[in-house]
């Protein structure tokens, strides 16, 4: 009996352990079966990341809403979900056919079949013209241009094109996009066209001096009106307004529009309008566009438009296209080593990239950089992988305020900038990046006062040092930088010894706004200077109006004392 009952206690004692193990197998069987389902099972919508009719081009980034221009259909969307389409991008339902070939005999294909391959998924956004030649002297095209060294893609080019109304976009080098609206130049054999496009293995991005071109289908006549053209002001006609402005045309039902127009078609960024007469050109020292008048004496009534301006034959309304004015495009590096080093030198946040995109421009030569930033190289500063002591580069941007540091250069050019914007620009750059803002947490925490109270001092002996231990200084004011261009940018171009040709700095003004200039400082809905912390920037503002006057130099603008 002793037996029976030790062999009933052992069974008992096996069974809960053998029913839970069983029921665990069961639910974890269940379990792969139902998951198993789901997968083999998930509908695709149109539109969402697993649907192969997304909509979205390889490579493409997420750029934000976009409000598209008339005369376009936007794309469908799911709702919570915001995606950004080119304006002429439709889905087909081939293109989950097309991908899934791709995919079979990608690897077997060579880097220009599957160039090819992508221009034909893009056949509905844009049309493949074929490989041109390109000269750094005289661009096939002749509008806006930017560079990525990093994330080029075909889609990213056709887009930005297509934005701003042009009709072509050109890939070269792999990480290079120019816009037009006229090819100008000879076809090239396909196979020069055989660079990878930085953000797109499987695209073909142009070749070296070789430019692959898409024509823009889609792009409707009405996208390109003078919306997008910069209105520059009224001027008196020049004294010989066919040199000054060589092409014209009379146009009897004159308007913005036509004359603007007209001047795009002709490849020139300057159109003005003289009542009924429209002529086109370049900022040139004929029509510098220096002098602006009162815009009541332009004042008078289009022919063709009731409610527009169109100038008169003594003075004109001038607008700036969207032609990009190509005498200042070109950069090189020095062709025989620098023989002196000069510093771009400025605290954070003062404008020292901007100021290196004008100079480039004035001076044809890349600047270098004390320091190296991977997103402003592929953004084409290409001196920015040099050495800072290679010699290759006109000058190089420095932060330092050592003697050490200081002593290393043989002449300056120092920018100051009113430290109230500076410091909010550079703990814009420091939280949001080079063309980013700061979130209002970052506001509103410690992050803000300790980085007042740390960089604001440093604001001050970063001038003090320069112009203490510098040896050749040249200050410029980031605010007389902004209002007199031309005159502040001959002072620079002077000292980096350049003789400074003004057809080129007047290009340069026309082309002011590079690739990394912040669109304003984002207004905030309160002050976040304290009143310890004005106290306390408003000596240190004092001090550096003080050496500055003591070295016969004008002092600090006005508007760095707070109001």
């Amino acid at each position: 009996m002793a037996k029976l009952l030790l062999k009933l206690q052992r069974y008992f004692r096996r069974k809960p352990v053998r029913f839970f193990t069983l029921l665990a197998l069961y639910l974890a069987a269940g379990s792969l079966v139902f998951l198993h389902s789901g997968f083999s099972g998930e509908p695709t919508v149109p539109g969402s990341p697993r649907s192969p009719a997304g909509g979205e081009g390889p490579g493409l980034p997420y750029l934000g809403v976009m409000q598209l221009s008339r005369g376009f259909k936007a794309a469908a969307t799911i709702p919570g979900r915001v995606r950004r389409h080119g304006p002429w991008f439709k889905s087909t339902s081939k293109e989950p056919a097309e991908r899934g070939k791709a995919r079979d005999n990608g690897g077997t294909r060579s880097r220009a079949l599957r160039g090819r391959s992508g221009r034909e998924k893009e056949e509905d956004r844009a049309r493949y013209i074929g490989c041109y030649v390109d000269n750094t002297r005289q661009r096939t095209l002749r509008g806006m241009s930017f560079f990525d060294y990093k994330k080029m893609t075909v889609f990213r080019c056709q887009d930005n094109c297509a934005e701003r109304g042009y009709l072509y976009a050109g890939l070269e080098f792999g990480a290079e996009c120019y816009c037009g609206h006229k090819i100008q130049a000879s076809n090239a054999s396909e196979s020069e066209c055989n660079m990878e496009c930085k953000g797109e293995r499987s695209n073909t991005c142009g070749g070296i001096n070789r430019l692959s071109i898409y024509r823009l289908e889609l792009a409707q006549e009405s996208a390109r009106r003078y919306g997008s053209a910069i209105f520059r002001g009224c001027f008196r006609r020049p004294d010989n307004v066919s040199i000054a402005l060589p092409a014209s045309q009379l146009m009897l039902n004159m308007s913005v529009d036509k004359c603007v127009d007209f001047c795009t078609e002709k490849e020139y960024p300057l159109s003005a309008l003289a009542g009924t007469s429209c002529h086109c050109g370049f900022p040139t020292t004929l029509f510098p566009l220096h002098e602006r008048e009162d815009e009541q004496l332009c004042a008078q009534k289009c022919p063709g438009e009731e409610f527009e301006s169109c100038g008169t034959t003594d003075f004109l309304l001038v607008y700036q296209t969207q032609v990009q004015d190509n005498r200042c495009m070109d950069r090189r590096f020095l062709p025989s080593r620098a023989k002196q080093l000069v510093a771009l030198a400025s605290f954070p946040g003062a404008g020292n990239t901007w100021a290196r995109h004008l100079i480039e421009l004035a001076t044809g030569f890349y600047t270098g950089s004390y320091y190296f930033d991977g997103s402003l190289y592929n953004k084409g500063f290409k001196g920015e992988r040099d050495h800072w002591r290679s010699g290759r580069t006109i000058c190089i941007k420095t932060h330092e305020s050592g003697q050490k540091e200081i002593e290393s250069f043989d002449s300056a050019i120092l920018l100051i900038r009113n430290p109230y914007k500076a410091l909010m620009a550079e703990f814009n750059r420091k939280y949001g990046g080079h063309i980013g803002f700061a979130a209002h947490a970052h506001w509103k925490g410690k992050e803000w006062p300790e980085f007042v109270a740390n960089y604001a001092p440093w604001w001050a002996t970063h001038t003090l040092d320069w112009l203490r231990y510098g040896k050749k200084v040249l200050v410029v004011h980031f605010e007389d930088l902004k209002r007199d261009l031309f005159v502040q940018l001959q002072r620079m171009v002077g000292l980096l010894g350049i003789t400074a040709c003004e057809d080129r700095l007047l290009c340069v003004e026309g082309q002011k706004d590079g690739n990394f200039k912040r669109s304003g400082l984002r207004k905030l809905e309160y002050d976040p200077y304290t009143p310890e912390m004005r106290k306390m920037i408003s000596g240190y503002i004092k001090t550096v109006d003080t050496a500055l006057k003591l070295r016969n130099l004008s002092g600090v603008p006005d508007d760095y004392y707070p109001r």
